[in-house]
């Protein structure tokens, strides 16, 4: 009896251990994070990165150059080689390949560079587009994105100061066409962060916290629609690609009272909250590397340059708007994240600036990669909105003893004033409950029956609580939906 016993108490002391192990747990067990060193005497603050064929990195910078990386899915970081490409461009924000050519977007204009005498070095730069105005001012950034499906690139454009429209098409987002046609495609954009497509092809755009903004958000780029910030508006005097100007929306309102007196208004489709997700939402991925990644195949991955951090967001169409939930993800970047794109081979390079704003990664730039060590992490993988409350799945099968108590869920919700001053701070809280939780037979999804379900609020959960079957915590405890719209069923 005593053997039995001894046995028993070593069991449980090892499965104490076992747990204890999972506890400690990081983000880097799950996705290895190494920073390149870059040429002496180069500072890369990336702006735009590009795979080229033979799995070559076209990177460009913020001081207006652009450089060709071999070597950059080596086993070994050091054997990375950097060559100039071009110098001389403004502010590079975005680069795309297409038949040949590497596609820039500056400031001033959309250019194409072809290297015609194969020396490695751009020989031949022509402007593709550049119907929209500059001042000068330091804040009229212009971000490009990927072609789409027809071929076009999106370029959004920065407010004059992230304030005004003091230049044609300021605050807008353009379309640019295969021949350089210019097609106004929305207004309302305030100080865009970055540019990306979602896996069907939707495009998205990060916008940051500052007037008619309460905090930082993700805004899907439907074509026609009024972002938020009224400034720009001024431009449809001169062009009917998008139909009339909207109704100006009423200062220190809320953002879906406003939305359902103007019908072009579009909610943003999620809501960072400010410092407890970021205070600078900036580039946009979406995962479509087919499970090289990990498990998170078709959701977005943004990057935060002042936190130096990147976010995971699934989305879900509610009454025919995007809506959805962000997730904390990868910390301790060595910059501030701006750019990320992902290799053939699943790895995601990340590049990165501090620009003089400051950034948690203390690097002025940077170019690192971040690989999917094979390991699952055990995370919320999706949140659905229901009518009466919300279910969740996961990554790992979850312990049904914690997953199926209410108390194992901690909510709250907030919004902000939609306003032409600065930001806002959290206001009108509540404190739904959680009646009952309903744990499916697979031990992946968990069902929340919810009384008290808010539209136009972040749905703040922590978690902490939560167990997977084996024991694990959640490597990150904290979801955050945006509720702009309930379902009827």
């Amino acid at each position: 009896m005593k053997q039995v016993l001894v046995v028993f108490v070593a069991m449980m002391s090892i499965g104490t251990t076992l747990v204890a192990a999972a506890d400690k747990l990081t983000e880097a067990d799950f996705y290895k994070l190494e920073t390149f060193k870059t040429p002496d005497g180069v500072l890369l603050e990336a702006g735009g990165l590009q795979f080229l064929p033979g799995d070559r990195l076209a990177v460009s910078t913020r001081r207006g150059e652009i450089y060709l990386v071999d070597n950059v899915l080596a086993d070994d970081v050091k054997q990375v080689k950097f060559t100039r490409f071009a110098h001389g461009l403004h502010e590079v924000l975005g680069i795309a390949w297409r038949d040949g050519w590497l596609y820039a977007t500056q400031r001033c204009e959309v250019s194409r560079l072809k290297d015609t005498d194969n020396d490695g070095v751009a020989d031949l730069i022509e402007t593709v587009a550049d119907d929209w105005g500059i001042t000068g001012d330091y804040h009229e950034y212009a971000f490009g994105s990927k072609f789409d499906k027809d071929n076009n690139l999106w370029v959004t454009f920065c407010l004059t100061g992230s304030f005004t429209s003091n230049a044609k098409y300021r605050g807008w987002c353009v379309r640019v066409t295969p021949d350089g046609q210019v097609i106004p495609t929305c207004s309302g954009i305030r100080s865009p962060g970055g540019m990306g497509a979602n896996h069907v092809g939707d495009m998205f755009y990060t916008d940051n916290q500052g007037p008619w903004n309460g905090t930082c958000s993700l805004k899907h780029l439907a074509v026609g629609s009024f972002q938020g910030h009224p400034d720009g508006n001024k431009w449809y005097s001169i062009t009917n690609a998008i139909g009339p100007r909207p109704a100006d929306p009423k200062s220190d309102s809320r953002m879906l009272v406003e939305a359902k007196k103007i019908p072009e208004l579009m909610p943003p489709a999620i809501l960072f909250p400010y410092k407890k997700m970021g205070q600078s939402a900036a580039g946009i991925v979406c995962d479509t590397t087919a499970g090289k990644f990990g498990p998170f195949q078709n959701q977005l991955f943004v990057s935060d340059q002042s936190h130096s951090t990147l976010m995971r967001c699934y989305l879900e169409k509610v009454n025919g708007r995007y809506q959805g939930a962000c997730f904390p993800f990868r910390q301790s970047f060595a910059s501030g994240t701006l750019v990320q794109e992902f290799a053939p081979n699943g790895t995601m390079l990340v590049g990165g600036t501090n620009r003089g704003w400051g950034s948690r990664g203390s690097q002025p730039g940077a170019l690192e990669r971040l690989t999917w060590t094979g390991k699952v992490p055990f995370e919320v993988h999706e949140m659905h909105v229901k009518p009466d409350g919300f279910e969740l799945t996961f990554t790992e099968p979850v312990d049904p003893v914690t997953a199926a108590d209410p108390k194992s869920y901690k909510l709250e919700t907030y919004t902000y004033i939609y306003q032409a001053a600065y930001g806002s701070p959290e206001v009108d809280q509540t404190t739904p409950t959680i009646e009952r939780v309903e744990v499916a037979n697979d031990r992946r999804n968990v069902r929340l029956f919810v009384t008290g379900l808010q539209e136009g609020h972040v749905h703040e959960f922590h978690l902490d609580a939560l167990r997977s079957a084996t024991g694990l915590p959640l490597l990150h405890a904290e979801a955050y939906y945006t509720l702009n719209y309930i379902p009827a069923k």
